[in-house]
């Protein structure tokens, strides 16, 4: 969190998730604003600029003495103004706050080596690794004064996906809407059934557990919204492979060793091993086969892919160990 005022010194942000970056722009420009009521503010591309317009916005003002400078896409920072943004740093202005927004990368290796010696402070704003996204989702939801279950992040993480902003987005909508502002797993359920990977993803996981009744029914629900057979295959797929990987990786391996082997998050190896009670590799090897077949017919090998998708379902719902 950015704790005071960028008030005379250079701030970078840094890193390419832009949602963090954006947010640690607007604290700063805050923090600013209420050590410096009627400063100015000022956001200017770094692409656009030129030394005339960089003395424009970081020199005095006939109108305010205290102002902000927001420069956008550092990386684009043409090579002959280099020296003067170096120089905001080295020599910095006690009346000036120059905040500059760099998306990653080594260039302007020459401006950015001088920042650092410079000590400017950096906020970083890297890419949240997936197993840190439901993480993510509960601080969204306690940022805007909700709550959320515990099993509730990872669901909307596997409906929404890995894009921040699409999962801030559903995380205040359904804090909104959700009954003294506590999100529940069974609201996120509900408010994302209809999506196509999520429900082709709830068959997987019902049929892996060899729940006949639940599998056939979640099929029933795809297939009578208009679910394409081929991602309810391709779910199936996925979540065998991905269960193949846990039943035998080696034994002894830590939480975060076990989830690279496997290719999950962390969080995911619950489900993975409520899911490997019963199975081996021979039974998942047999199962990955007739999902192959059930993947052909529903391509066109068979006349009804709806018959080829259930008797897949109930295949492995009688699959594992013998």
């Amino acid at each position: 969190m950015v704790a005071k005022s960028p008030l005379g010194r250079v701030v970078l942000v840094s890193g390419p998730e832009s949602l963090l970056a954006e947010r640690a722009v607007d604290e700063l420009v805050e923090r600013f604003r209420e050590a410096a009521a009627g400063g100015e503010v000022a956001e200017v591309d770094a692409a656009t600029l030129d030394a005339g317009r960089l003395a424009e916005v970081t020199g005095p003002s006939l109108f305010a003495d205290r102002r902000v400078a927001v420069v956008g896409d550092v990386a684009a920072l043409p090579n002959e103004l280099v020296d003067a943004v170096a120089l905001l740093a080295e020599q910095p202005d006690p009346e000036l706050a120059v905040i500059l927004v760099h998306s990653g990368g080594a260039r302007p290796k020459a401006l950015l080596d001088r920042l650092s010696k410079a000590r400017v402070e950096v906020i970083g704003c890297a890419p949240i690794k997936a197993w840190d996204l439901p993480q993510f989702v509960t601080r969204e939801v306690q940022r805007i004064g909700g709550t959320i279950e515990a099993s509730a992040p990872p669901l909307l993480v596997d409906a929404v996906g890995h894009e921040l902003r699409p999962l801030s987005a559903a995380a205040a909508q359904l804090v909104a809407d959700a009954e003294d502002r506590r999100v529940s797993a069974a609201q996120v359920r509900r408010y994302f059934a209809g999506r196509a990977e999520v429900t082709s993803f709830a068959v997987a996981d019902a049929a892996l557990l060899r729940k006949t009744g639940a599998a056939l029914e979640q099929l029933r629900w795809a297939t009578s919204t208009g679910v394409a057979p081929v991602l309810i295959t391709s779910a199936l797929a996925s979540g065998l492979r991905a269960l193949a990987k846990f039943v035998t990786a080696p034994g002894g391996m830590r939480e975060a060793e076990l989830a690279r082997e496997v290719g999950v998050p962390p969080w995911k190896l619950k489900s993975l091993r409520t899911q490997a009670r019963g199975w081996d590799a021979a039974s998942l090897a047999v199962a990955l086969k007739t999902v192959a077949a059930a993947d052909a017919d529903v391509k066109g090998a068979a006349g009804d892919a709806d018959f080829a998708l259930e008797q897949a379902v109930l295949a492995i719902c009688r699959g594992g160990r013998s």
